[in-house]
């Protein structure tokens, strides 16, 4: 009872004026901790590692041609080759030999396959050995002819001089007649010969598959061993041996909207875009505007003549065609780097963009020119393929987060 009288008179070192010590350092590093943090936030905030990231909307630099300035009118189309072939055989047989692939080129004339011709040169050779013997016939006949006639004519001397008989001057004629029958007859069957080997040759010449004009094999329809008629109807029987295109015709064909058709004239310069060759656009000159029109899509087809060509053009390419006021001058041939204005902002005396490196801005200076159309030239700077932001250019600073609408 002594002890808790005793205790009570003890004092709490941990309580000094009614103050509880321990809870007076907790509050104390509570406030440092808050301090420090404050000014790490406001530290980071000031780099730009935890400040919001802005929206923006973003273009990207490209290339522009400045024949786009003088354009009148874009259509879509491809590429036609206006000679082609699908080179078949004029008779029916097994195809025995083809001396082409696709992309063969051909000349004119050549032959560039052959069906079985095993019979028709057996007849070929049976014809021209009737040729010879009525040939023998025909010399035989001449010199018959000739001994008749040396016959006649002396019987017509003996007769007059009263040395032979009338009937012997009747059958020397006789026989001088039939001679020369003889050798009409010889050489009406040489004339008979000869037009049925001409027919023995060109039979062989049917199987014979000659290229129509230069070209360059685009496929085979057709392998050694198949069956080839013209007409194509027999089951598994081929009516074609190769299709050809002659590449000196191809022209691009397009469909012009009846209602844009009178911007587009015979003689029009144009410029010509394929889709296999984006780096490059070809001269071109409308050559013929087909007169007929398609009630389905109510186009017009425009044929366009190319002014220059490349080895790498190939049928059926995808194209477009724009349709301009007038000819490119050669110094507007050459594609420019060109971006939207609305990218371009004024950082005292110096133009800059800010070009989108993955979640950032960079502020770049960029040197310009004239302007392309609704586009502005950019000298240096960017280059095509760039991605730049387009607004709001006022909250943009060198470094600043962003994100982008696709993202």
């Amino acid at each position: 009872m002594a002890d808790e009288d005793l205790s009570g008179l003890k004092i709490d070192k941990n309580k000094i004026n009614g103050v509880d010590r321990p809870a007076r350092r907790r509050k104390r590093l509570v406030w440092w901790l808050s301090a420090a943090c404050a000014v790490l936030v406001a530290g980071l905030a000031a780099s730009g590692v935890v400040s919001p990231r802005i929206e923006v909307e973003t273009a990207t630099v490209s290339l522009v041609y400045p024949s786009q300035t003088f354009t009148l009118l874009n259509a879509s189309g491809y590429v036609v080759a206006q000679r082609k072939s699908a080179v078949a055989a004029k008779s029916t047989g097994r195809l025995v030999w083809l001396g082409v692939e696709e992309g063969s080129r051909v000349k004119a004339g050549e032959i560039i396959a052959r069906l079985e011709n095993d019979d028709l040169s057996a007849t070929r050779a049976q014809v021209a050995a009737n040729l010879a013997s009525n040939r023998s016939t025909l010399e035989q006949a001449e010199a018959e002819l000739k001994d008749a006639t040396l016959v006649f004519n002396r019987n017509k001397v003996l007769v007059s001089q009263g040395i032979v008989a009338q009937a012997d001057l009747d059958a020397s004629e006789a026989r001088y007649r039939k001679a020369k029958a003889g050798v009409g007859g010889a050489v009406a069957a040489i004339d008979a010969a000869r037009a049925s080997l001409k027919g023995a040759d060109v039979a062989i010449g049917y199987t014979q598959i000659r290229a129509p004009f230069d070209a360059v094999v685009l496929t085979k329809d057709a392998e050694v061993g198949d069956i080839v008629t013209p007409i194509g109807a027999a089951v598994n029987a081929k009516a074609a041996v190769v299709t050809m295109a002659d590449m000196g015709s191809l022209q691009a064909e397009a469909d012009v909207s009846e209602s844009n058709l009178e911007k587009v004239k015979v003689g029009q310069p144009c410029e010509i875009q394929l889709d296999a060759l984006p780096d490059k656009r070809f001269s071109g000159t409308v050559h013929m505007i087909v007169p007929t029109a398609d009630r389905s899509k109510a186009t017009v087809l425009v044929k366009v003549r190319f002014d220059d060509r490349d080895a790498r053009m190939l049928p059926e390419m995808s194209a477009r065609v724009a349709f301009l006021q007038r000819r490119v001058k050669q110094d507007e041939k050459r594609p420019r780097t060109a971006v939207n204005p609305a990218a371009l902002v004024k950082r005292g005396n110096r133009d800059v963009i800010y070009l989108v490196k993955e979640k950032r801005v960079v502020e770049t200076p960029v040197t310009v020119g004239g302007r392309i159309g609704e586009m502005i030239e950019i000298l240096a700077g960017a280059k095509a393929g760039d991605k730049v932001a387009l607004k709001p250019l006022e909250r943009l600073k060198d470094g600043t987060r962003i994100k982008t609408a696709e993202k």
